[in-house]
């Protein structure tokens, strides 16, 4: 193989995944029917603390970025003991319901493990599962998925 197209490509998916997992894209909406409708606005858990991380297709393996998100998550979390927050574990539309809701359970708990390694108790830290049924993103192509593919962190009420 040409060593400068695998180069390339290469780059390609680098520059792609730290573009994607820097979005933070929070949906506002409500439930029609059977059909989540919402918009995307920029959402955050604190001033600078982004509320969500993302994974790959099929994953539960926290990116680097990811990873900073959460060590920001939990910094915050440790200076505001009396808040509790819920993890909502969330899939693309592809895969079915059950599986869905599975993988979207294992990104909750993936985002959850990580912040209690940094003090936070997992008495203050709930995990839902909404596999497939809230997308950000309604389209059906790459970059939808990629944006479904997350665990966004809530105030609990």
């Amino acid at each position: 193989m040409n060593l400068n197209k695998i180069f390339r490509n290469t780059l390609l998916v680098i520059s792609a995944s730290i573009l994607l997992s820097a979005c933070a894209v929070k949906t506002t909406g409500k439930m029609q029917g059977d059909v989540y409708t919402g918009k995307d606005t920029v959402e955050y858990l604190a001033s600078g603390v982004p509320d969500r991380v993302f994974f790959a297709t099929n994953e539960t393996v926290l990116t680097t970025a990811s990873r900073e998100t959460l060590r920001k998550q939990a910094s915050w979390l440790r200076k505001n003991s009396k808040i509790n927050v819920v993890l909502e574990g969330h899939a693309d539309e592809r895969g079915t319901r059950e599986y869905n809701l599975a993988l979207g359970e294992r990104r909750a708990n993936a985002a959850k493990d990580y912040l209690m390694t940094y003090g936070i108790s997992g008495n203050r830290i709930s995990v839902i599962s909404y596999g497939k049924e809230r997308p950000v993103d309604s389209g059906s192509n790459p970059l939808a998925w990629s944006k479904n593919r997350r665990s966004v962190t809530v105030k609990a009420n």
